[in-house]
């Protein structure tokens, strides 16, 4: 899939067409494995959670609102990279 695709994908506001890019970019082409690679993000950002901890949410807000959104959306693949691979079943070859 081509950058022109994705453009045109934002254009006509299909999204189906950006979520499937982003599986099958997560899932090494395969979308069912890149559904599970995106759950598991969603899972290890969970879990600690759950307990209720301190959090240093001053942090949060002021990044959300000090940051432009191209680094916004880099930190959340950062993060969504560094979940999946909390959750030990990492099946890209190598490091992130």
């Amino acid at each position: 899939m081509s950058l022109s695709y994705l453009k045109e994908a934002i254009e006509n506001d299909d999204s189906e067409k950006l979520i499937r890019y982003v599986r099958l970019h997560f899932g090494d082409g395969d979308e069912k494995k890149g559904a599970k690679e995106i759950d598991k993000a969603w899972i290890e950002a969970l879990k600690p959670m759950l307990d209720l901890p301190e959090t240093d949410r001053e942090f949060i807000l002021k990044t959300l609102a000090e940051k432009d959104t191209a680094t916004l959306a880099h930190l959340f693949f950062h993060l969504h990279f560094y979940f999946v691979e909390k959750s030990g079943e990492w099946i890209h070859d190598g490091k992130v």
